[in-house]
């Protein structure tokens, strides 16, 4: 028998001979905002069920990249989305569980992390509810495993449209947008008061903070922001950083307010020898540079390391980098060490607010035992007279202040040397004790995004 004759000049239907990764592609690339929301989306899901940090699943060199291909305008919105997704993530999923009488459905793929992007601009975003919603249902049918619950996506959205005012007045920081392990944590050692105002500030996207060579006043008028009382200048408004006065001049850098404070307290001086130990990403460095020190920066991570060394050249610093491992370094000794130790990071959640959902109990009795380590380590560098400032960016003092016991006992030629009137640290954040104690909630402003700073905490020994 023979074949049938092909027929010539047929025209295919809209997607035949097209694999389904073209189609998709071919949507997003038609639909306007389409490819960002997706974006969004696929970052949620890495941060919540891979507990990849957010900066990370934005950088360029991410594997795989979730921005490969969008302009900078969607590749801004993407992180827009998933990062208000993930302050307000509490708000959003009670909002969505009133909202899902019967709950998520089972074996629907992305479906959780498509609603709580789409319901993230809902609540909290400049974005008009029907581009919202009508750019979700267009995401869910590009899934096999979403597009039979485009009708669902539709109505809860649209409800949770109508409904809005009514979820954000329910809603509390610190019951909702905190989870539990954390709120449990905060009320115990903070009290309840000061633990909801932490929680409260945690919703507020901050403001970038700079510390500059000189002049902070002359900065703070010629960036239009505002002094510290800590000296760093805060920027009001929100512009692309390399496009900034000063910036390809080398004369300021982006650290927070309260990560400036633990080098101004340990007070490098010119010639002196210093050690910065977990170096990157190297905002401290700078600072024990630009005050005429000779400063060794040392970390474990080449990468880091590298982006480091870029910022002091632009910076026109100096600095001995060494890649290596803490633990194993026996260089010195040295006439003030710097320790910046690994920590739950519980302090950043303003500007990181991943870590509230990455972050685990565990974690805080693990990376103590690492800081225990360090610190010992970190003494046995030290020269007679030295001076050593241990700090963490965490909220939870078992990684901050209750080393100090142990770390005195263990290393009888160490003592605590207390924060005085004649150290450059507020007095508001100055513990019983001596040492520093910065919480979130601090600096209160009559808009919201001006105010607070990181929780660090900080403290100062000197070997006898």
């Amino acid at each position: 028998m023979s074949k049938p004759t092909r027929r010539t000049g047929q025209r295919t239907k809209p997607g035949q001979g097209q694999s389904a990764d073209e189609i998709r592609a071919r949507e997003m690339a038609s639909v306007p905002g389409l490819a960002a929301r997706v974006a969004a989306g696929r970052v949620i899901t890495d941060v919540l069920t891979g507990g990849h940090a957010l900066d990370e699943r934005f950088s360029p060199s991410a594997v795989p990249s979730r921005i490969a291909g969008l302009d900078a305008r969607d590749a801004a919105l993407a992180r827009s989305i998933a990062t208000v997704a993930l302050r307000r993530l509490g708000t959003i999923r009670h909002a969505l569980a009133a909202l899902l009488e019967k709950g998520l459905p089972r074996q629907a793929g992305q479906l959780e992390w498509l609603l709580i992007a789409a319901a993230a601009q809902i609540l909290f975003l400049d974005v008009p509810d029907h581009a919202a919603v009508d750019l979700a249902v267009r995401e869910s049918r590009l899934d096999p495993k979403t597009a039979p619950f485009a009708a669902l996506i539709n109505g809860v959205l649209r409800n949770l449209a109508r409904q809005r005012e009514e979820f954000l007045s329910a809603s509390d920081p610190l019951d909702q947008d905190t989870p539990a392990w954390l709120a449990a944590r905060w009320r115990k050692t903070y009290g309840q008061e000061v633990a909801h105002a932490i929680a409260a500030a945690h919703r507020e996207e901050p403001r970038l903070d700079l510390s500059v060579k000189s002049d902070p006043q002359d900065w703070a008028e010629r960036l239009g922001g505002m002094v510290l009382p800590t000296g760093s200048v805060r920027l009001r408004s929100h512009e692309p950083i390399a496009e900034l006065p000063g910036y390809s001049e080398g004369e300021w850098w982006v650290q927070d307010g309260a990560a400036a404070l633990p080098v101004k307290l340990l007070a490098p001086r010119p010639g002196e020898r210093v050690l910065d130990l977990c170096a990157a990403p190297g905002g401290k460095t700078a600072q024990i540079a630009a005050a005429g020190a000779q400063v060794t920066a040392l970390d474990k991570s080449a990468e880091r390391l590298r982006r480091l060394t870029e910022n002091l050249e632009r910076l026109h610093l100096r600095a001995e980098v060494i890649v290596a491992d803490a633990m194993s370094y026996s260089g010195g000794p040295f006439d003030a060490i710097l320790l910046d130790a690994p920590c739950t990071s519980t302090g950043t959640i303003r500007r990181h607010p991943d870590v509230a959902w990455t972050k685990r109990p565990g974690d805080v009795e693990t990376l103590a035992a690492l800081q225990t380590k360090m610190l010992d380590r970190a003494a046995g560098l030290l020269a007679p007279g030295g001076r050593l400032v241990y700090c963490t960016c965490s909220l939870e003092p078992e990684e901050g202040e209750a080393h100090v016991p142990a770390l005195l006992r263990r290393n009888p030629d160490l003592r605590l040397a207390p924060i005085t009137d004649e150290d450059p640290i507020p007095a508001e954040f100055v513990t019983p004790d001596g040492t520093m104690r910065t919480l979130p909630n601090a600096w209160p402003n009559d808009e919201p995004r001006l105010a607070g700073l990181d929780g660090f905490c900080a403290v100062r020994f000197e070997r006898v």
